[in-house]
């Protein structure tokens, strides 16, 4: 009987804060501009807000350490339908969730919305994409000097493709750079994502070559604290890992910048090692001076329903935009009439944020008191 693998509290509660952060930087009150460090930077630079993506695929990297140990003992055809079943569904789920609420209110009534004007790409099909890559990169490239190169090639060759296929005066513009231009050609502008105010996507095609490194990255990192142990040569280890892939994302910066939307090498360098380093703090905390307790339970109880809560999230979100209340929203409503009252500008844009992921947290626990556990 194969025993199974032992779950670090820790982890868990890694997962729990991504999910927790991510929930508060995406669903800001209206009415007023959010605090700058829950806003992305506008283009390079680097807010405590783009971490949270990242650390979402480094802990889906956490969470393939334990679960892939079962396709050892599967046949080649068992492994690649499941990697692709799990990923594509990801991506389907997430597609779905770009084109809901599947209708729009017109003038004349409710209108059908076109999947013409649907984003293709988006958080989960990165996600999924990222899983997919990284499930088959790891499983079948047994060597793990193979894989490090493998890593370095997708980190290096993103940037030269950037570099060889961009416009030569501007490499690194929204609009200028080699994935802008492959994403156009390959879906048009009306599936891209338009929050910029242009026809850019975040989540593009090319950019996802780094982003598998993150969820490579985070895998390594939860096998080797298997392999370790929660003990302080764990802690140093992965701390002094962390502070080295730090070290160079910020040295590489100077020739390719730090950016979270165009996911540059340097940026994905810079998140896995924070990640890391985050990790190592937790392991600290709750692993060696077992500070455990309500906080802990707080944030397992979302990170034992991490894709079921981040779906909920966001689908509950568009739905209150959906519902008029007068001459707005349901969701400018509550916040022009309470939370702006008590708290005009920015903090109460981060009392909406908070309360709202209470909200989501509150049907996690539901679940979790239930034992009802979401997986795809």
């Amino acid at each position: 009987m194969t025993q199974k693998p032992e779950r670090f509290l820790s982890l868990d509660v890694f997962r729990g804060m991504t999910i927790c952060f991510m929930i508060i930087v995406n669903t800001p009150g209206s009415g007023a501009t959010p605090f700058s460090p829950l806003e992305h930077a506008a283009w390079f630079g680097f807010t405590p807000t783009d971490l949270v993506f990242p650390s979402f695929l480094f802990a889906v990297g956490n969470a393939m350490s334990f679960t892939m140990k079962k396709f050892d003992t599967m046949s080649t055809g068992s492994v690649i339908y499941r990697i692709l079943k799990r990923g594509l569904l990801i991506c389907l789920i997430g597609f779905l969730m770009s084109w809901f609420p599947f209708f729009d209110h017109a003038k004349d009534g409710w209108a059908f919305r076109p999947v013409s004007g649907t984003r293709i790409l988006g958080v989960l099909q990165r996600i999924g994409l990222c899983y997919i890559f990284a499930s088959l990169i790891i499983h079948f490239v047994k060597n793990r000097i193979w894989i490090f190169i493998i890593s370095a090639l997708l980190l290096l060759g993103y940037w030269v493709l950037l570099l060889i296929y961009g416009d030569a005066t501007a490499p690194y513009g929204m609009l200028t750079n080699a994935g802008t231009y492959l994403d156009k050609y390959v879906m048009g502008d009306a599936h891209l994502y338009h929050g910029e105010g242009v026809a850019f996507d975040p989540e593009g095609i090319l950019s996802t070559l780094p982003a598998i490194v993150n969820v490579i990255v985070g895998y390594y990192a939860g096998k080797f604290i298997q392999e370790k142990g929660k003990g302080y040569e764990t802690i140093a280890r992965l701390t002094l890992m962390g502070a080295l892939f730090i070290f160079i994302a910020l040295f590489w910066s100077m020739a390719f910048p730090i950016g979270k939307k165009l996911w540059t090498s340097p940026f994905t360098l810079l998140t896995t090692g924070l990640d890391m380093v985050i990790i190592s703090a937790l392991i600290y905390l709750v692993e060696v001076r077992a500070s455990k307790g309500s906080w802990t339970s707080f944030f397992t109880t979302v990170g034992k329903n991490p894709l079921a809560i981040y779906i909920l999230s966001e689908v509950l979100i568009v739905s209150l935009w959906m519902v008029r209340v007068g001459d707005t929203n349901a969701v400018g409503w509550v916040n022009n009439v309470f939370f702006q009252k008590i708290a005009p500008g920015a903090v109460g844009s981060l009392l909406f944020a908070v309360v709202y992921m209470l909200i989501c947290w509150c049907v996690g626990k539901v679940l979790d008191k239930n034992k009802v556990y979401i997986r795809v």
